[in-house]
């Protein structure tokens, strides 16, 4: 298998440099209206790359949906959503491809609103060049100072800065020069290798291809000459870097590893280091395809095979032996946050890199950006289009760069597991010292042994239910049966536990979050004692309790659904809170105004309204014992 226009039988036998076709990824930035669809559409336009077929609907798109009257709209080569259409801004990102002698060029329009932010975002992760469009009328915007931010973030080091629309301000030199003014004092926070400043009209024409004749000040190349001779920014020169996205072993004389080199270059007899094992080994054989090769490099999409026998599965990286990737669980890490829901500290998200999926967990953000300023500012979350610092753990350690050295290793994007949506996109800045300095202590007496000093198996029992479901009740009256049966137990209420180790959170769904985690932790350590732990909380979410269930090995968790309908545990109200939260004066109310979902798979189910408190522990117990609990 070959990447898209690159042949396996023209590669050299050996590679120090990148793949010989010159391949620049681009992308157009700036604020609503700015020009971006209109210039990449003019490229289009100029290199002659569109069809007579495709410049004739253009030309009906243009009476229909255009904004240039008769003339030809070259927004509309790249804006193909109907609704981009309708309102005249570009929603989605869209990638277009064009060529000159020089070199080959994949450009990525990207939204200008903020709503869509995310999308602008999603360009930049693979872009080695940003031209970000300003209005000459207009000047430096807020999501002119946001785009260039994330284009920084992204690692992309090189811009182009396109004064456009010259043509409407009489290609006037000194508004340009003063908008390129405002701009280079942000660099000191944005840190561009180059900026490259360009008047020019992408609507007739001026600077694009050649210099113009209305702005003869103007002593710089065109755009195009610009584009087809920066550095493409590939990552060549960096160590060899190769997760393995599939194991091959197609019979028992054939194990390869298949993967997409994210950096460097791989050669036979080359010495490796296999991450995160840390064994060690050699390349033994390189294909791309069918054809077998000397060597290959960054892009490209290889099966390997390594001296000797060795245990890798995806998400493994095999990474240069001199040179290798770091290896760690714990980060920190900058987050752009894509999901309408806000970030919930505490929360176990997915954790996805190009190979690998784990389980995440975050802190609280360090901060968030205000990217009008860049300043700095403290955070409890990070909603929609939010740029910020935050710490995370990994359910074990992966091999990773930062992201500054790295981008395809030290990216990630998060996974919401509830709604299967992507949360958010992050860069990884380093390992935290103590995912290095912190081991697990092992003993000699595991908790198996003492759940057997106590004639029983440990194990958490988790209450979930709405308030007045009638949890505390069973689980008050559970306990007392077992420790009739010389049983060895501990109850975790909710409340209780608030008036100690959780005293100092609220019921937002963040601190609820972060409720649940605690005693999460705090119900493993007892069940590491032997204990049979009984947990009564409401947690309302299953992403929180499948967390839970998470920490515990196999059959430890056991969820218990008190099933009460909301009218009637309303209309038990033992402590009055349905009442306050009908009225108002209790806020983030289960059932009110928070949610609460259901458990999907259960082990334990008690209707009660069909049951009373003794018969529905009795149920509990009946079923412990059937499955080997006691």
């Amino acid at each position: 298998m070959t990447d898209a226009g690159v042949s396996a039988k023209t590669l050299p036998a050996c590679l120090d440099q990148q793949v010989a076709e010159d391949t620049l990824r681009l992308i157009t930035c700036g604020s609503v209206d700015d020009g971006k669809s209109t210039l990449i559409g003019r490229l289009l336009y100029e290199s002659k790359m569109i069809f007579d077929d495709q410049l004739a609907a253009l030309g009906r798109d243009s009476r229909k949906f255009g904004t240039q009257g008769d003339e030809i709209d070259f927004a509309l080569l790249v804006d193909g959503l109907a609704a981009e259409r309708e309102q005249g801004i570009t929603i989605d990102v869209a990638y277009r491809y064009f060529s000159t002698r020089a070199r080959k060029f994949i450009v990525a329009d990207t939204p200008g609103h903020e709503e869509y932010t995310r999308n602008m975002a999603t360009g930049a992760s693979t872009a080695s060049l940003a031209i970000i469009m300003i209005d000459a009328r207009k000047g430096v915007l807020a999501q002119t100072r946001r785009h260039a931010f994330i284009a920084s973030l992204l690692g992309i080091r090189q811009i182009v800065l396109a004064v456009n629309k010259m043509d409407m301000i009489g290609y006037a030199r000194d508004r340009f020069e003063s908008i390129v003014e405002d701009f280079m004092p942000l660099n000191e926070v944005l840190g561009f290798d180059r900026i490259m400043p360009v008047p020019l009209s992408a609507l007739v024409g001026d600077n694009i291809i050649s210099p113009s004749g209305n702005m003869p000040w103007y002593e710089g190349p065109a755009l195009l000459p610009i584009l087809e001779t920066v550095d493409a920014g590939k990552e060549g020169r960096s160590p060899l870097r190769l997760p393995v996205q599939y194991v091959i072993r197609p019979n028992q004389d054939f194990r390869g590893y298949a993967g997409r080199i994210a950096g460097g270059v791989l050669k036979q007899g080359q010495a490796v280091k296999i991450l995160p094992s840390g064994k060690t080994s050699s390349i033994k054989s390189i294909a791309i395809g069918d054809a077998q090769m000397q060597a290959a490099a960054t892009g490209l999409s290889v099966t390997v095979t390594l001296d000797g026998e060795h245990d890798i599965s995806r998400g493994d990286m095999i990474t240069d032996a001199e040179s290798p990737a770091e290896t760690a669980d714990q980060f920190r890490a900058k987050l752009i946050w894509m999901d309408d829901r806000p970030m919930l500290p505490g929360r176990a998200y997915i954790f996805r890199t190009e190979t690998a999926s784990l389980t995440a967990t975050l802190a609280k953000p360090r901060y968030r950006l205000n990217v009008n300023n860049y300043e700095r500012m403290p955070a409890n979350t990070l909603a929609l289009n939010d740029i910020g610092s935050c710490n995370l753990s990994l359910d074990r350690k992966i091999a990773f760069d930062p992201y500054v050295e790295n981008r395809a290793t030290g990216a990630f994007i998060l996974i919401d597991p509830e709604t299967n949506a992507t949360a958010g996109a992050g860069m990884i800045d380093f390992a935290l010292r103590r995912s290095h300095n912190i081991h697990w202590q092992a003993t000699d007496v595991d908790k198996d042994q003492r759940a057997a000093a106590k004639n029983q198996r440990s194990c958490v029992l988790w209450f979930t239910g709405l308030s007045g479901s009638g949890k505390s009740t069973i689980a008050n009256i559970l306990e007392k049966k077992l420790h009739a049966m010389a049983r060895h137990t501990m109850i975790l209420d909710g409340d209780n536990v608030r008036h100690g180790l959780n005293r100092d959170l609220g019921f937002t769904d963040a601190d609820r979050v972060e409720n649940i985690r605690r005693v999460s932790e705090v119900a493993r350590l007892m069940v590491e004692a032997g204990l049979i732990t009984i947990v009564s909380f409401i947690s309302p979410f299953l992403a929180e309790r499948k967390m839970a269930r998470a920490m515990m090995a196999d059959g430890e968790f056991v969820e218990i659904f008190v099933d009460t309908p909301l009218a009637e545990a309303e209309r038990r109200d033992v402590k009055g809170l349905y009442k306050k939260a009908r009225a108002g004066t209790l806020k983030n109310f289960t059932g009110i105004d928070s949610p609460y979902e259901a458990p999907e798979h259960a082990e334990i189910t008690l209707p009660t309204m069909e049951m009373d408190a003794e018969a529905a522990a009795d149920a509990i117990i009946d079923w412990m014992k059937a499955h080997h609990y006691l």
